[in-house]
């Protein structure tokens, strides 16, 4: 009797099988990376409350802001002598190399990114921890893109899958990194099948990492019931609202960064020292005013300070994440924006409730409603703002108010003629290279 031959494997096949298993290579190795550059910003932060410990008074404000000027400066120059493009978030960097029109260069940026984000998030300055996150899970594709010799649509589709992961590790929302890719990278990432499963692989197992590393369960834990359909009113106002101040915000930084870049041409590390003097004297007399903040929303939501109070928090935090990102050191904004919506959303439930107790306003709901609706403003993927918002929070039972405040604080934006931060920040960095971005595709698709 003859028994058939097994086929030969077929070189695509064997290609195809390869795709999948560098997404896995990615998803894990990004993720543990991740949570490790996590745990360490953790411990750094720290370092306040021993200070506390050995120095008070005066004395206390006077050696935070010097340590805090001097670890923002350090940085600075290692990062513009290093890898100038490790610094910022690093997010707009992705999405250049995503379309060809940049480089990672992920043997200097990998560990430049780590090192140096690390003491700048823990030396108090208001960055996220996302950017850099997003960076590193992006720099560990390109080193496998470059070790089995990726062609342009592959490493395209890696780096977004190692962007993913990135997110996905930050804030373990393995959805949210995923949608990420999709709605932020819409216009550089090559849809195929292989690259589409490579961009979920990478973002679930980088989730796995974390949760192995740094535990199970949301990192903002923050019920809230479910909201009477005859509030939903309220939160497209709280959208029209946040569309206006993403909009401000987004040009705060761009502003910053321009005025940053023109007094580094007369003045060199005049600005960092400035802001770093700044932001460590807060962080030993106003705490809640810096630091990326992300503990800082479940604190109001329990305590409910007066709106004035919360105002006045809302525009120190404006302001110190508007200077910490411009310094140009490592460091993203998320998480500076998620605190900034989380002051002003219950800062606008608070004022809601003075002139209507008997609506029975719930702040947890407006505060969570305003972290999805400020990121969408600024970042302009309100599915991802959604996502993301519901990921780290597990309010479930807002889902609707949630999404009424992203999709009106999205119009607004619009309306107002606000662009997408990243994209702002892409084209202020090939302008400045002399990159002509229209002259050049986005990818082979």
């Amino acid at each position: 009797m003859d028994y058939p031959v097994p086929a030969r494997s077929d070189p695509d096949q064997r290609e195809q099988a390869r795709y999948p298993a560098l997404a896995v290579g990615v998803g894990v190795l990004a993720g543990a990376i991740g949570s490790v550059f996590h745990l360490v910003i953790n411990t750094l932060l720290d370092w306040p409350a021993h200070l506390r410990a050995a120095v008070d008074g005066p004395m206390l404000i006077v050696v935070a802001a010097l340590i805090t000027m001097a670890v923002t400066v350090g940085v600075v120059a290692l990062v513009r002598h290093t890898a100038p493009e490790a610094g910022g978030s690093g997010v707009q960097e992705v999405e250049g190399a995503m379309a060809g029109l940049r480089d990672i260069h992920w043997a200097r940026v990998l560990p430049l990114k780590f090192f140096a984000g690390a003491a700048a998030i823990g030396s108090g300055l208001v960055l996220g921890r996302e950017g850099p996150t997003i960076h590193i899970g992006a720099s560990v594709a390109a080193m496998f893109a470059e070790r089995f010799k990726l062609d342009a649509t592959e490493r395209s589709g890696l780096l977004a899958a190692g962007a993913a992961a990135g997110l996905a590790c930050a804030f373990n929302a393995p959805v949210a990194g995923v949608l990420f890719v999709i709605e932020e990278t819409r216009r550089q990432f090559p849809y195929r099948s292989s690259t589409y499963m490579g961009v979920i692989i990478a973002a679930v197992l980088a989730t796995v990492m974390t949760r192995l590393i740094g535990g199970l369960g949301p990192d903002l834990s923050l019920p809230a019931p479910a909201t009477p359909l005859a509030l939903l009113p309220l939160f497209v106002l709280l959208g029209c609202l946040l569309g206006w101040v993403g909009v401000v915000l987004n040009a705060a930084i761009l502003g910053a960064l321009a005025f940053a870049g023109a007094a580094q041409a007369r003045a060199p590390y005049l600005y960092p020292a400035a802001v770093g003097l700044v932001v460590g004297a807060l962080l030993a007399s106003f705490p809640e005013a810096v630091t990326g903040g992300e503990a800082l929303i479940p604190v109001l939501v329990r305590e409910q300070p007066g709106v004035v109070a919360l105002l006045l928090l809302a525009l120190v935090r404006f302001g110190t994440t508007v200077g910490s990102y411009s310094t140009g050191v490592p460091g993203g904004i998320f998480a500076p924006i998620l605190s900034l919506a989380g002051c002003v959303g219950v800062a606008f439930a608070a004022l809601v409730s003075a002139l209507a107790p008997h609506w029975g306003v719930m702040p947890a709901a407006f505060a969570i409603a305003a972290m999805g609706g400020l990121f969408t403003a600024s970042v302009r993927a309100p599915l991802v703002g959604v996502v993301l918002t519901l990921e780290l929070t597990g309010a479930y039972e807002v889902t609707l108010p949630l999404m009424t405040t992203c999709l009106t604080a999205n119009l607004a934006a619009q309306w107002l003629g606000g662009k997408p931060i990243y994209a702002q920040l892409l084209e202020r960095t090939l302008t400045m290279a002399g990159i002509n971005a229209i002259a050049r595709p986005a990818n082979d698709k």
